[in-house]
């Protein structure tokens, strides 16, 4: 299991604490949606992951790069994917914007549309059937559900409860994360499950969401690797018979 989380500069903590935070909480790997944190770990030229590698020897960990893309409007969201996708290895679109909502689904160079109901902006059986034909992830934020208080916890609740029953109804694929900015707001999967539970999700659902963040990792590398051509297609040498 995976958790994405946002390292210094955009977040809190290092890469290193929270690989090692997440280790020890029980997580394989961890998506680090802040690209400067790495970039900082390659070096100059961007090419050396040797302190990366190092780190996920070290913790006994996976590191998978990936960028959040948090744009205005589709327009700047569209030049910023294109910009970003060659580069990473997931590639998230913030929503809560009816708009950049919508972009997000419809675009399958988008991995995850995260935090769709943040803002103001809806998502509807339109956009669950696009996410599901494109196989663009839905994220389920429970960082409002474990940190949040009061009305607002409420809210979040709410807002997650609706948004599944439109995924699950359309089978549109998901993700699950805690939002972690700090190692300090990690959870490990079995917390997340059983504060899911509580609030009356079901936690196989759960656990395959939080899975999820891997399976993404795992496809892409293998799209960007040298021998794939397309589904099912590898370049290689092959024996003919004589």
């Amino acid at each position: 299991m995976y958790e994405a989380v946002h390292a210094y500069p955009d977040g809190e903590t290092t890469v290193a604490r929270f690989a090692s935070t997440a280790a020890r909480y029980g997580y394989d790997g961890i998506v680090v949606r802040t690209p400067e944190a790495l970039a900082d770990l390659r070096g100059d030229d961007g090419d050396h992951d040797d302190l990366i590698d190092a780190l996920c020897a070290e913790y006994g960990i996976d590191i998978v790069d990936a960028v959040e893309i948090d744009a205005a409007d589709p327009g700047a969201a569209g030049g910023a994917v294109g910009a970003h996708r060659s580069d990473h290895t997931i590639v998230c679109v913030v929503g809560g914007d009816d708009r950049l909502n919508r972009y997000a689904v419809e675009e399958p160079r988008v991995d995850v549309l995260v935090r769709p109901v943040e803002g103001n902006g809806d998502f509807n059986h339109v956009l669950a059937k696009a996410a599901r034909d494109n196989d663009v992830h839905v994220e389920f934020d429970l960082g409002p559900v474990l940190r949040a208080t009061g009305g607002q916890r409420v809210q979040a609740l709410a807002e997650l409860r609706k948004l599944r029953e439109i995924v699950t109804y359309y089978d549109a694929p998901h993700v699950v994360s805690a939002n972690a900015a700090s190692h300090l707001e990690l959870r490990a999967p079995r917390e997340l499950v059983a504060v899911a539970e509580t609030a009356g999700f079901d936690p196989e659902w759960i656990r395959e969401g939080i899975r999820a963040w891997s399976e993404i990792a795992e496809r892409n590398r293998e799209r960007r690797s040298e021998s794939f051509i397309q589904p099912g297609v590898r370049r290689g040498r092959y024996e003919t018979e004589r």
